[in-house]
């Protein structure tokens, strides 16, 4: 959390958090506030451990969405995508399952991070070769993605083969010295990323290049590499997400991810990060996801809103948060 020094009586220095930065933890916490009064049970581990680990594949997206809004960019694929990649995971396994059998599984795990890889590669080349806005060309991209996993399921599902479901589902359900392991995945994501952007010349690149991309170009950053090679890690993110997701369901569709980007978008944004680039809060973006989870939960154990209306909360939410961006600006 970034602090900020101010100067207090006999010249002694105390520390303040800085606001836009505490900003997300603070709505977390008046949330849980507010559900334990609403509902008692919200309290309860189970519950708690529920919101965490449905917020996990967000969180991990919204990791990758995190490097590319910070570059300046917007991928409004990410739901469409995260569909796609699944289906060809789920596919390829299929195809092993009679020749390796388990060893299926960890092939589809790299076939799935490579296949994000390569989707957000693409929309990386086409926004910066192409020299075209990135919310056009993943607009494009994001109905490609669908339409692809739609003709491959044949307007149905693609179900994960038998003989690896067994094997597959401790990913989701399983527990590691009692924590979920989407949970645990999302942390060491997060504290990779959180190194990468903070620590590295490619974070600090990814930093100027949102701040003033002329400027960075005269400073002698290759803007193109930079933005694509954020397009590529968000669809890694997309990739390592898809991992987690697949044993709940055991299938892709043609629904997988929908409105996912909305999620994704909207985690980035309370969290922090501004979408006109140039800063980018990896932690702010884990707690945004867990915010969001977290109201959907509550809606759903209080009569209040009715849990139809998630969606509308999340688009009320990031509206709200892009005024408040615009009024501190």
């Amino acid at each position: 959390m970034t602090m900020t020094t101010i100067s207090g009586v006999g010249g002694r220095l105390r520390f303040v958090p800085n606001l836009t930065t505490a900003g997300p933890f603070l709505a977390l916490v008046v949330l849980v506030v507010l559900g334990f009064l609403m509902n008692h049970d919200f309290l309860s581990m189970n519950n708690i451990l529920n919101v965490v680990t449905r917020s996990a594949f967000t969180a991990i997206i919204a990791v990758g969405a995190t490097f590319v809004i910070s570059t300046g960019g917007l991928d409004l694929s990410v739901g469409s995508m995260a569909a796609f990649v699944t289906g060809i995971m789920i596919l390829f396994m299929n195809l092993l399952a009679g020749n390796i059998g388990l060893w299926a599984i960890p092939a589809g795990m790299v076939a799935v991070l490579i296949a994000g890889a390569l989707c957000g590669l693409l929309n990386g080349a086409i926004v910066t070769l192409g020299k075209i806005e990135p919310f056009i060309v993943t607009l494009g991209t994001m109905g490609i993605f669908r339409a692809l996993i739609t003709y491959m399921a044949d307007g149905g599902t693609i179900p994960i083969d038998r003989s690896l479901r067994d094997a597959y589902r401790p990913v989701y359900f399983g527990t590691l010295a009692g924590i979920p392991i989407p949970i645990i995945v999302s942390l060491v994501v997060a504290v990779i990323a959180s190194f990468v952007l903070y620590k590295t010349k490619f974070g600090r690149r990814c930093a100027a290049v949102g701040a003033n991309e002329d400027v960075a170009r005269y400073s002698g950053i290759s803007v193109t590499t930079i933005r694509t090679a954020a397009f590529a890690i968000q669809g890694l993110c997309v990739g390592i997400a898809a991992i987690c997701y697949v044993p709940r369901l055991g299938a892709a569709t043609p629904t997988t991810g929908l409105l996912w980007e909305l999620q994704v978008i909207t985690a980035v944004v309370i969290g922090g990060t501004p979408l006109r680039g140039g800063t980018g809060r990896i932690w702010g973006t884990i707690a945004g996801a867990v915010i969001l989870e977290t109201i959907g939960n509550l809606m759903v154990l209080s009569d209040v809103v009715s849990e139809y209306l998630v969606a509308a909360v999340q688009g009320i939410i990031i509206i709200i948060a892009m005024l408040i961006q615009r009024l501190s600006k």
